[in-house]
């Protein structure tokens, strides 16, 4: 078994492998599943409305966490493997569905696929803030979105490749076997579980959420990061349509962006560590309400696909210092479930961007969803302004 206490490159590889599955589920269905309903016909509305419910799991998962802290007892390992084969069984089987004859089904299976990782997710999550200081969570959480969003880029390149070449089936069942060899990993590890005994959970989550601090926080989640839901579902679909790309070209494309936002996470996140949460934010927000809206002059795919690819890195930036900031303020007590809890106000923004995207594309195209994309940006950092935020404790562990 492999101890991970005071290593920190060996606890950035761990959570960055981790969260590579969640690139994998994110790229199945952001740019998969969106362009395979597109080419069976299935209308705009529709398809960001399925991926949306289908997504239901991210908007919950304080539920999940609520789980994974009350058995405390088996540690978070027991949990990431569970979340791990449940996810990859829901991958696996929408192999066998056909949309058009039993979309209810496909969508109940990508429900599932996205409770398993979720369950995978909010289990990383927790033992992060456990083992971790507050002035390196800036580049853990930069290592984890990296692992992310380099995962969304070899699902977005290899599984569309797959999918153009061989079958939509296959493409499917290659992303649940990636999700299986991931989990492997923390087999080797070493874990201590911080206590063997049951959380009053309900009883500390309500302590935590009274301060002014996490409501605040709370209410500047869900609003930063619709901008997010609007572009990561949009931006392939205008690809479609505007210039008529197939799945590999697309899937070429958007996987461009991904890679981008690793770098911006993993650069975004040393910064967060060196100026503040704070700072960090207004910076790679301010420049991101600038690049969103230029979205508009993308005349062409390839110009499109440089400003994207901005937007992308900015997108980094500002997620890693925001998750660094949701773990400084999270109780390691209840690290699942409030940590969680926080992630599922700005997953409710994202998803309520990706689910009224396309309706917002058929009212008032793709350009002025750009626009919009850019001003939501406004109220985030106004809440951000007045968010009061403790000095690092370099001596605290949580």
């Amino acid at each position: 078994m492999i101890d991970i206490s005071g290593k920190s490159w060996i606890k950035y590889l761990l959570f960055g492998t981790l969260y590579f599955s969640e690139g994998i589920d994110l790229a199945v269905v952001t740019v998969i599943v969106p362009i395979y309903f597109t080419e069976l016909g299935i209308s705009l509305p529709i398809i960001t409305f399925i991926v949306g419910i289908s997504s239901l799991p991210w908007i919950i998962k304080f539920f999940w966490g609520g789980i994974v802290d009350h058995f405390i007892r088996f540690g978070r390992k027991r949990f990431i493997i569970f979340g791990g084969i449940l996810g990859a069984i829901g991958f696996f089987l929408l192999a066998f569905v056909d949309p058009l004859v039993a979309l209810i089904p496909f969508t109940f299976l990508m429900f599932m696929g996205h409770v398993g990782v979720a369950f995978l997710d909010v289990s990383s999550d927790a033992w992060a803030i456990e083992i971790t200081r507050e002035n390196e969570r800036g580049k853990i959480n930069g290592a984890m979105f990296a692992g992310q969003f380099a995962g969304m880029a070899v699902g977005s390149t290899l599984l569309a490749i797959i999918a153009n070449m061989f079958s939509y089936k296959i493409a499917f069942i290659m992303s649940g076997f990636i999700i299986l060899l991931i989990i492997i990993y923390p087999l080797f590890i070493k874990y201590t579980a911080v206590t063997k005994k049951h959380q009053k959970v309900v009883s500390l989550l309500f302590g935590e959420f009274k301060k002014k601090t996490t409501l605040l926080v709370s209410l500047y989640a869900p609003i930063s990061y619709i901008n997010a839901g609007f572009l990561i579902l949009a931006i392939p679909l205008y690809l479609k349509i505007k210039f008529n790309l197939d799945i590999a070209q697309i899937g070429l494309i958007t996987g461009i962006f991904p890679v981008m936002v690793a770098v911006g996470s993993v650069i975004g996140g040393g910064i967060s560590d060196k100026i503040g949460r704070k700072n960090s934010l207004f910076i790679f927000i301010g420049a991101s309400i600038l690049f969103s809206a230029l979205l508009i002059i993308g005349s062409s795919w390839e110009i499109l696909a440089f400003i994207y690819a901005v937007v992308g890195f900015l997108q980094g930036g500002y997620t890693s210092g925001t998750t660094a900031m949701c773990m400084d303020i999270t109780n390691p007590k209840i690290g699942a479930t409030q940590f969680s809890l926080l992630m599922s106000f700005f997953n409710m923004g994202e998803l309520a961007g990706a689910m009224v995207a396309g309706s917002l594309i058929v009212m008032i195209g793709f350009e002025r969803l750009f626009l919009y994309s850019a001003w939501i940006f406004g109220p985030a950092l106004l809440i951000l302004y007045c968010i009061k935020l403790k000095p690092f404790n370099n001596n605290h562990r949580g």
